[in-house]
């Protein structure tokens, strides 16, 4: 199997079993999470047989997706599902905005830079921006899931936040081009 057909599958996977589990039990989250919980685990499982490391991106997303989903579970409150994407996303803003100013230390390159090459003024510009991009995900989570019914913050999150995030990449590349090394 290809590795990027299969980096696809394990990225994505869970997310559509959830969305499919989703509609087909009625819009029951109790029904879709625990699927969510076991495909994503699969897909760290599969993540390191095939790359022989423990890909700690996804660990990190699984183990999120694992306690805000089980939170959800026992207190019977969605809001933690909710909240997750904004936490997640704080969390990944933080990180890139504090290492960076604090520690000198610019985590987007340390994770991309097997990727690209970049210079120094481009990798803190694009720091910058994905913080950015981040605070502004968890903006737009609180704002739909705080003011639309269930069903539409479910789409919102299958539908729009991934669509959103792939256009922000595409509108990165000028940047990566013009700082490439």
């Amino acid at each position: 199997m290809n590795k990027s057909f299969l980096k696809f599958i394990t990225d994505f996977g869970p997310l559509l079993i959830f969305f499919a589990i989703y509609y087909k039990s009625g819009n029951n989250l109790a029904s879709a999470i625990p699927p969510l919980i076991i495909a994503t685990a699969i897909a760290v499982i599969t993540i390191y047989f095939v790359e022989k490391k423990i890909p700690y991106v996804p660990l990190i997303g699984g183990i999120i997706v694992s306690l805000f989903g089980g939170l959800t579970l026992y207190f019977n409150n969605p809001i933690f599902l909710y909240m997750k994407p904004t936490i997640v996303n704080i969390i990944f803003a933080g990180t890139l905005i504090v290492s960076k100013i604090f520690f000198r230390k610019n985590f987007l390159k340390f994770f991309l830079q097997t990727a690209f090459q970049l210079s120094e003024i481009g990798w803190n510009k694009l720091n910058f921006r994905w913080a950015y991009f981040f605070i502004f995900l968890a903006m737009l989570n609180e704002i739909v899931w705080r003011t639309q019914p269930e069903a539409t913050w479910v789409n919102f999150k299958v539908w729009g936040m991934l669509p959103i995030t792939f256009i922000f990449t595409a509108l990165q590349l000028p940047l990566i081009n013009k700082h490439k090394v």
